[in-house]
């Protein structure tokens, strides 16, 4: 086979110190337009920043500088519409928008690159879409959390049976069940608002590692995109790929959670089960089996959150050993951010759906309490306070729960003659413990399953919530 060595009318921008221009499988092959295409609206409001700098620094004059804007916005509108078709031949969206861009306004249009590269260029609109999609997510994470705390509140006194190890542990609430997930689901959010931290420098200005030798000011253009910080060193700005990593270890952690959620609301709704209905909308039928009704969103989130791991993964491979500055490794850097983002942010818009419609059969629930062995340790509790040390009390709640499995009894049935046949500490009030809301009430620390404790921390979570509503409004 043999391959075409040249493209006609490739991009000359770039290219003035060869003879022969690149063969169509290179171009091919090195092209990032179907991903960063994504990044057009950015990569326009970046160059009008870098527009203003390079005016104040004398490049451009007013005239020009009007021009260019206009130019720009043009473009972006062309973009939107559809209107200007995007060539692969020009590599990238920055050098189509360039190309637009002179061919809109040609003598000033080939001015505006002055004072930046595209390692700049490209790591400056890389850092405002992260900064965008992470605004995004965190808002959706606080919808999540406040529903999540919504069917809590409406859940405090429904008791179900607490897991570890997967088998039968101590009665719980519902609602702290639930609001287990509200605390992780808050941790992403806190990941998502450092991982915008470190998104919220400006790099334009670094140009290709060194600087640029024109004064521009950076201030200015930070101030217009909206940056809180300038970064430092121009070799590191246009190397560091750190915020991106940090959002989608934050994508990851979030489609993690979503992924455990998932993986109980699907146990939950089993026949085995039947703690929950998930309504038709977000389930499935069988090809064969008629009376199926698959819980198919609930597994499409847990599978795809192996992507959103593997895209972390992928960015840890791809910078572990590259040098100092820029190396085209980095072109990769985009679609995993950009899938992960996608991935997680419809995940959740959907996953808060589920939440606000499930049904909960308070009933099936309860059920699972009927094997009395779940108040074991409460029964250890009660020696505790009969002044029985705790390893002690311990041994004799097992040999108890161990004689009412030979016997074919359970914990509320044997008589108050067989419990003092193992010991003399127990007394006519040890039946009151064999009670769900008695269980789940004793635990009286902060954090507990308490129906009081969950009533506060609800109350907690109200204010949370409003706070972060506002330091979402407060970002740039």
């Amino acid at each position: 086979m043999t391959l075409k060595k040249k493209i006609i009318s490739h991009n000359n921008f770039v290219r003035g110190r060869f003879k022969d221009d690149i063969s169509q499988i290179t171009a091919d092959f090195t092209a990032s337009l179907d991903i960063d295409r994504k990044l057009a609206d950015f990569d326009i409001d970046g160059s009008i920043a870098h527009l203003y700098a390079i005016e104040k620094a004398g490049i451009v004059g007013k005239k020009e500088k009007k021009a260019l804007e206009k130019a720009l916005l043009k473009i972006k509108s062309e973009i939107e519409s559809g209107e200007l078709e995007l060539n692969k031949k020009y590599e990238d969206i920055h050098m189509n928008v360039e190309k637009r861009l002179i061919e809109l306004v040609p003598e000033s249009g080939a001015k505006l690159h002055t004072g930046r590269s595209r390692n700049d260029q490209v790591s400056v609109d890389f850092r405002l879409y992260v900064r965008s999609r992470i605004k995004l997510i965190a808002n959706a994470l606080i919808d999540l959390r406040a529903v999540l705390a919504s069917v809590a509140k409406s859940n405090i006194k429904a008791v179900i049976p607490g897991y570890t190890h997967f088998q039968h542990a101590q009665p719980v609430s519902l609602a702290h069940h639930f609001l287990a997930y509200y605390e992780m689901f808050t941790r992403d959010f806190e990941r998502m608002m450092n991982a915008y931290k470190a998104a919220d420098v400006l790099t334009l200005g670094s140009g290709a590692l060194a600087g640029v030798d024109f004064d521009i000011d950076r201030r200015l253009e930070a101030d217009i995109l909206g940056f809180g910080n300038i970064s430092r060193n121009s070799m590191d700005a246009v190397s560091d790929r750190d915020f991106a990593l940090e959002f989608n270890f934050a994508l990851s952690m979030t489609a993690l959670h979503l992924s455990r959620f998932c993986e109980e609301l699907i146990i939950w709704n089993s026949f085995e089960f039947g703690f929950i209905k998930i309504k038709d909308e977000f389930t499935t039928g069988s090809s064969i089996m008629p009376q199926k009704k698959n819980p198919d969103v609930l597994e499409l989130i847990r599978g795809k959150t192996g992507g959103v791991i593997s895209n972390l993964l992928s960015l840890f491979i791809m910078m572990k050993s590259l040098p100092l500055a820029y190396n085209r490794d980095m072109q990769e850097d985009k679609k995993p951010v950009m899938e992960s983002a996608d991935t997680v942010y419809n995940s959740l818009s959907i996953f808060k759906e589920i939440i606000k419609t499930l049904e909960f059969d308070k009933e099936k629930m309860r059920s699972g309490l009927k094997d009395d062995s779940i108040y074991a340790t409460d029964v250890a509790t009660y020696l505790v306070k009969k002044g029985v040390p705790f390893r002690k009390s311990h041994e004799i709640a097992g040999k108890i729960v161990s004689y009412a499995e030979n016997t074919g009894k359970t914990l509320s049935t044997l008589s108050l003659k067989e419990y003092k046949k193992i010991t003399g500490y127990i007394d006519e009030d040890i039946f009151s413990i064999f009670n769900p809301e008695s269980s789940v009430n004793s635990k009286k620390t902060t954090g507990g399953t308490s129906f009081k404790e969950i009533a506060m921390v609800l109350k907690e979570y109200e204010k949370e919530i409003e706070n972060n509503k506002k330091s979402i409004q407060a970002l740039k």
